[in-house]
C-alpha cells in the first residue's frame, strides 16, 4: 500500500464483526501514520454497543465509531433502513478502502452489509473479512493480510477483555481465534494472517512516461 493519507471504513453487521474479522489488519493500520479510521455497526445497543465502542478505540484509537441501532438477525427484512445508514455516512465519508462481511456469509446479516457495501462505495477499494460460525463457510481467500505473532495475540486479548458478553459462548477461544489466522498463515506463507475477498479491484498505474519522438531523418 502506498505511502500517505488512508482512509478505512470498516463495516459490521454485529458489534464483534469488525474486530473478529478484521482486528488483526486494524492493529497494523493503527500504526501506520496519517491513517483514520470510521466504522459503522448496523446492530447493537446498549451492553454490546459499549463493547464495540471500547474494543474499537483499542484496535484503532481515534477511530470514528457509529451504530444504526437495527434489529440483530433481522438486516434483509431492514432493507431499506440499512441502505439509508450507509447512504448516510457516505455524505461525508469517503474512503479510500472498506473492509466489510463477504457478499456469500452464511449469516443473512453479514451477507447484506457485505452486499451494500459496494453498492455505497463504488469508488472504494473492497476487502471482505471472514467470519467463522458454526454453518462452517469459510472458503479460500484471494488477498490475505499478514498479522506477526505478538499482534494476533494482541487481537485475542483485545477480544477477550472487551466482549464479555461474548466469552461464554462454546466456539469463542483462543484456539479458534488464532488456529484460523494460523491457517491463513500457513497459505500464504508466513505464522498468522487474516484472510479476506475481492469482487473488484481497480489498479492505477500511473501516467504512460513520455518519450522522444525519433529525431526526423532529411535527406
Amino acid at each position: 500500500m502506498a505511502p500517505g493519507p488512508l482512509h478505512v471504513l470498516c463495516l459490521g453487521a454485529h458489534p464483534d464483526d469488525i474486530e473478529i474479522g478484521c482486528g488483526g489488519t486494524l492493529l497494523a493500520l493503527a500504526e501506520r501514520p496519517a491513517t483514520q479510521v470510521t466504522a459503522l455497526v448496523l446492530t447493537g445497543s446498549g451492553e454490546r454497543e459499549a463493547e464495540s465502542t471500547a474494543a474499537l478505540e483499542q484496535f484503532a484509537p481515534g477511530v470514528r465509531s457509529h451504530f444504526a441501532h437495527l434489529a440483530d438477525g433481522r438486516l434483509p427484512a431492514q432493507w431499506e433502513q440499512a441502505k439509508e445508514a450507509l447512504e448516510k455516512l457516505a455524505v461525508g465519508c469517503r474512503p479510500d478502502v472498506v473492509l466489510a462481511p463477504r457478499t456469500d456469509d452464511a449469516h443473512q446479516d453479514h451477507r447484506l452489509v457485505g452486499t451494500l457495501a459496494g453498492t455505497v462505495w463504488r469508488d472504494a477499494l473492497i476487502l471482505h473479512y471472514e467470519i467463522p460460525k458454526w454453518d462452517g463457510d469459510l472458503g479460500s481467500p484471494q488477498q490475505y493480510v499478514a498479522v506477526p505473532e505478538p499482534r494476533a495475540r494482541r487481537k485475542v486479548e483485545l477480544l477477550n477483555k472487551y466482549f464479555a458478553s461474548q466469552v461464554d459462548r462454546d466456539w469463542w477461544d483462543d484456539e479458534m481465534f488464532l488456529g484460523l489466522m494460523r491457517l491463513r498463515g500457513m497459505e500464504s506463507r508466513t505464522r498468522y494472517a487474516e484472510g479476506f475477498y475481492c469482487t473488484k479491484m481497480a489498479l492505477d498505474l500511473g501516467e504512460p512516461t513520455p518519450t522522444s519522438a525519433p529525431p526526423v531523418s532529411t535527406p
